[in-house]
């Protein structure tokens, strides 16, 4: 196991993870540097233990891991759906390629993330699912078609957006979690923007409008309601309305449509 590639993904994902170890920081940033010597056997008990005291805060355990498995298998999907089509020959232009190779670098981060803060919370990360990214032949061309493929990494990436908020209420309990979550949430919103922006879309959602993706994705996504007010009668469309809020899915929501690219 490579240590010091661990802590630096996780810090790509938690820029402040230091600072959640206070005065464990210099030994997590020594270990970071001289990792590459540290036996290892003893990584998983280091590493766990230092992140054990960042982000177990609570006795509500069990709820944050079911979340945070929740959230890890749709990373472990849109994880295998980046590097499947960087695999692809002749898939991605040559003058794109760049973007999703740091998208999937990301995602990558995510899922190791994700993996060892649930392990920190003395829980088990779920499996890592088979997936069929046709959809039992509904998008048979995925890893051929290069605009198959931006429909479906538009649909994952705003999936993830809406899913991410859609928890955040569940995570308020253990704030450095919560935190963490926020920082993949929004960065998600930055890959389906740049998706978006591929696809000639805006890089917003606007009203339930799926850009030929997903239609269930989109659900919701027309209100025009919030904080307890139309905001129609304070004089906005409902279509500026849906671009200026986006709004949350819930895990009943995402699961049926994450199932359809599950094949166990």
């Amino acid at each position: 196991m490579n240590l010091f590639k661990i802590i630096k993904d996780i810090e790509k994902v938690d820029a402040e993870v230091y600072d959640r170890l206070d005065s464990r920081r210099g030994m997590f940033k020594s270990v970071g540097k001289w990792g590459g010597r540290i036996a290892a056997a003893s990584v998983p008990f280091m590493l766990g233990g230092m992140l054990k005291k960042a982000y177990g805060q609570t006795s509500n355990n069990n709820a944050i891991i079911e979340v945070l498995n929740y959230a890890l298998t749709l990373e472990y999907l849109e994880n295998e759906f980046y590097a499947m089509g960087l695999d692809a020959s002749g898939l991605i232009p040559a003058d794109r390629k760049a973007i999703f190779q740091q998208i999937g670098e990301h995602e990558a981060a995510h899922v190791t993330f994700l993996k060892t803060a649930i392990q920190s919370l003395q829980g088990t990360p779920a499996p890592k699912p088979t997936f069929d990214f046709t959809a039992n032949g509904t998008y048979s061309d995925v890893f051929s078609n290069y605009q198959t493929f931006l429909a479906l990494s538009q649909a994952f990436e705003d999936t993830g957006v809406r899913a991410y908020k859609g928890q955040a209420g569940n995570l308020i309990s253990n704030n450095d979690v919560l935190t963490a979550a926020l920082q993949i949430h929004s960065v998600e919103a930055r890959h389906a923007a740049m998706v978006r922006k591929l696809r000639a879309q805006k890089g917003w959602i606007n009203g339930k409008d799926s850009g030929g993706t997903v239609d269930a994705i989109y659900t919701g996504e027309d209100n025009t309601t919030q904080g307890g007010v139309n905001l129609t009668t304070l004089g906005y469309s409902a279509a500026a309305i849906s671009q200026a809020f986006d709004e949350p899915l819930t895990k009943e929501q995402v699961l049926p449509v994450a199932s359809t690219f599950i094949k166990s």
